[in-house]
């Protein structure tokens, strides 16, 4: 059933009501389980974390009640209890008969999700979908389910009887379930689901055919933190605190939406999740995924400086080394000196050195060069699959803290896996596999190999660090992109259609991307292209080409999947610099390669970037960038097969 619970995941969904409606929200955090052995880190900060959110978007927090394990550091004036299924359940009854149409209920939930055969006959997949509050307990044969959980079928039913009076309803849930045969076999995260053999599930119960349940009806919008056939992953921040990844980006989107829809609002917190561990992505559905988010996030770039410290910190997504610009205003203006930030914590920074008397405001300028490549200790899929891994062993370089990447031993090779140590998550050979080439020892392809994903990775960073935190400024550029699907022989296709990113595109499929300036400036337009394999390939322009779009111009840019490639996540990044008349053109395809020592930099930007991919500079001198970067994102979810996209002829 899609409709209420599909891919248990965050949900948060607030809307610009009238002026006389009212928001209630119901926030849950399960952590710490009663019965089941399936503790999490995470939930009860996830649960505090979305309490601040919706208070800085102006819930009254006299309508706000949070069902956590760990109540403290709550916001003054929230109702709090138990994370129960009774709590639960009271908690949203209290909420409905509290609100009147045109009102809007948000429920959001961080903990474990689940499956179970459904015995009512009303799933068309022929399993329940469950939340596991604190209280959640294993099957229970007598009553046929699984003790205490919180069945869709509850929620469809309050949900539906919610609608139906007029009331707007918000969701939010940091879970899943999978029933794909994923295997996390190692990594720092935590996944948040529990399969049927821990939950006591018996292999003879099955589900019953019947019916499938109505769609819901009225006004509703559903994010979810992950595809039905993903997991959704918890990590630490770098000061130990954990938090669900998508509830940690969801929530740093939502701070600075001041005025965006909540489709804004999930492509923004995508495009945060792809930087990070988990190969997850959200989706969203309903009536009201185009409607604008409720109340106003913060309206400038900028965080107040105060007594030398800055008013943001990891929760913002900056870190140790970040370098700002300091500003007298919120806005505009020009900046009076740069620092770097020391001594960060969840919610605040230490600047380097005291600022101006007058800078009441910073910026981000750069994050820090980012770190080494780190690895975790390897670890074996099958303990007995009767291969040799001794030579791959011995070249792995020896382990460390807070892995990018989690080495697993399969098949006779080295699958890098992300840091969720999920093998193959978008389907079989979907996590890249190291392959000697000719002539190679499997020590030197392995130091390829990292040393591609090192640059791949840093550049990614680097790029998303570089182009600033505007949700809904308007971009200079406007990009759709194509689809032309494979018919026949590779190279033939078919007519082109809308790419829709959740369907995905296969092997020998084409796809087109229509790029106009929509700006009053000319643009230097580059576009490259991120492999599942970590690797960027330059797409456009072709060398020798000019890419520099008038006011108004527009281009075609072509590529088509390899007809070898395995599924997985992939990226489009589309980046655009302002053009002075008499610069040089930008050509950001340069960064594509390893080689970041080379001959001086055709251009200013290139200059500023190459510096802050290399984690052994030392000193980079604070310039300031010498023009603004737009970087759009073009998630690619590929299905069978390395993936390595041909770029074509106009």
């Amino acid at each position: 059933m899609r409709a209420w619970l599909a891919p248990f995941a965050l949900t948060l969904v607030l809307l610009a009501p009238p002026t006389h409606a009212e928001i209630r929200a119901v926030i849950v955090g399960v952590s710490d389980y009663l019965t089941l052995d399936a503790d999490l880190k995470g939930p009860a900060n996830d649960a505090r974390l979305m309490a601040e959110t919706l208070l800085f978007r102006g819930l009254d927090p006299g309508h706000l009640t949070v069902l956590t394990s760990d109540p403290a550091g709550l916001p003054a004036g929230t109702t709090t209890g138990p994370p129960t299924r009774a709590e639960i359940l009271h908690a949203l009854d209290a909420a409905t008969a509290a609100s009147t149409k045109g009102d809007t209920i948000v429920f959001t939930f961080s903990g474990h999700g689940a499956q179970a055969p459904d015995l009512s006959g009303d799933e068309g997949g022929g399993y329940d979908e469950l939340l596991l509050p604190a209280d959640a307990a294993g099957w229970k044969g007598s009553i046929g389910a699984v003790e205490n959980a919180l069945v869709d079928d509850d929620l469809q039913a309050w949900a539906q009887s919610t609608l139906s009076k007029g009331i707007k309803v918000v969701a939010l849930i940091d879970a899943c379930h999978s029933a794909t045969g994923f295997r996390a076999v190692g990594g720092q995260g935590v996944a948040k689901v529990l399969d049927e053999a821990q939950l006591g599930i018996p292999d003879d119960v099955t589900p019953v055919a019947g019916t499938p349940a109505p769609p819901l009806s009225g006004d509703f919008v559903f994010l979810y933190s992950s595809q039905s056939d993903q997991r959704s992953f918890e990590y630490p921040m770098a000061d130990g605190t954990w938090h669900g990844e998508f509830t940690l980006r969801l929530a740093q989107t939502l701070r600075t939406a001041p005025d965006a829809s909540w489709q804004q609002v999930l492509t923004a917190t995508t495009e945060a999740m792809a930087q990070g561990p988990a190969r997850q992505m959200p989706d969203g559905e309903g009536p009201l995924l185009d409607a604008p988010v409720f109340g106003q996030g913060s309206a400038t770039q900028r965080f107040p400086v105060a007594n030398g410290k800055l008013a943001a910190g990891l929760l913002d997504g900056l870190a140790e080394g970040t370098e700002l610009a300091l500003y007298a205003d919120p806005s505009g203006g020009t900046p009076l000196a740069t620092a770097t930030l020391t001594k960060v914590s969840a919610r605040e920074a230490v600047l380097s050195a005291p600022p101006p008397a007058t800078a009441l405001w910073a910026e981000l300028l750069s994050i820090p060069p980012p770190a080494p490549l780190t690895l975790a200790a390897p670890v074996r899929a099958q303990p007995d699959d009767g291969q040799d891994y001794t030579a791959w062993t011995a070249a792995l370089p020896p382990p460390g803290a807070n892995p990018d990447l989690v080495p697993i031993l399969t098949e006779g090779t080295v699958a890098l896996a992300n840091a969720d140590g999920t093998l193959d998550p978008q389907g079989p050979g979907s996590t890249p596999r190291i392959r000697p080439e000719p002539g190679e020892t499997k020590a030197q392809a392995l130091d390829r190999t990292l040393a591609q994903a090192a640059h791949g990775l840093a550049l990614r960073k680097v790029l998303a660090g570089a182009t600033g935190r505007s949700l809904t400024g308007k971009a200079p550029l406007t990009v759709t992109t194509e689809r032309r699907a494979a018919t026949g022989t590779c190279g033939q296709a078919a007519d082109p259609e809308p790419f829709d990113p959740t369907q995905g595109v296969a092997p020998c499929d084409q796809l087109w991307l229509t790029v106009i300036n929509t700006s009053g400036t000319a643009q230097d337009v580059s576009v490259l292209y991120f492999t599942a394999a970590f690797q960027v390939q330059p797409i456009y322009p072709p060398q020798n080409l000019s890419n520099r779009l008038a006011p108004g111009d527009s281009t075609r840019i072509g590529l088509m999947i390899e007809p070898d490639s395995t599924a997985g996540l992939e990226e489009i990044w589309t980046l655009a610099v302002p053009a002075s008349p008499d610069a040089p053109r930008v050509d950001l395809t340069r960064l594509a390669s390893t080689d970041t020592t080379r001959a001086t930099p055709p251009d200013p930007m290139t200059a500023w970037l190459e510096p802050r991919l290399d984690p052994d500079t030392q000193s980079r001198g604070f310039s300031l960038k010498p023009a603004p970067l737009t970087l759009l994102r073009q998630i690619i979810r590929l299905t069978p097969g390395d993936t390595a996209p041909t770029p074509m002829e106009n």
